[in-house]
């Protein structure tokens, strides 16, 4: 009887520390910095990245192409989970809606092995300030979203006092 109340209010809890996180000025300069990384990545590939990569041989050009669809790619993932955030600051989502997995940071972040051939150092910074950013939301995610994935995380006041009611209802 008494894990019903304390269900709904950990819920509540979870659900105003998501939407907390939206509203704070941490989230701002992290949106901030992801779509600015995504305008400059952009900028970069459809630019200066063209005519870097025709100076390349072909096997470094080959890695060139991979390394840029895999920072596109975790680029993506950090603006759709900002984006996210964004729509549960503006009321537009649920912070609960927003756990669903759909939502979530996937695993494909991951810096690949870049083998033996030198990119250009406008790529590769390009790619080493993504795999921060993506570090740094994935480690919200998993403060925010990750804790029991299922279950909110328990509240230590709301548990005591529920333990109280336990005693005294006994």
């Amino acid at each position: 009887m008494g894990d019903i109340g304390l269900d709904a209010a950990a819920h509540a809890w979870h659900a105003e520390a998501i939407s907390g996180f939206a509203r704070s000025e941490l989230f701002d300069r992290t949106f901030q910095e992801g779509m600015d990384l995504v305008e400059e990545t952009a900028a970069y590939l459809d630019g200066a990245g063209r005519q870097d990569a025709k100076l390349l041989s072909r096997s470094a050009a080959l890695a060139y192409a991979a390394e840029s669809m895999r920072l596109t790619t975790r680029l993506m993932q950090v603006a759709s989970w900002l984006l996210v955030q964004r729509a549960v600051r503006e009321g537009d989502m649920a912070p609960q809606a927003a756990r669903d997995a759909c939502y979530r940071l996937g695993a494909d972040g991951e810096p690949g092995d870049r083998g033996p051939e030198p990119l250009p150092s406008a790529l590769a910074s390009l790619l080493a300030r993504s795999e921060r950013l993506f570090e740094r939301v994935r480690h919200l995610d998993a403060r925010m979203y990750a804790i029991g994935d299922n279950e909110p995380p328990e509240h230590p006041v709301l548990a005591q006092i529920e333990r109280l009611k336990d005693v005294f209802e006994a």
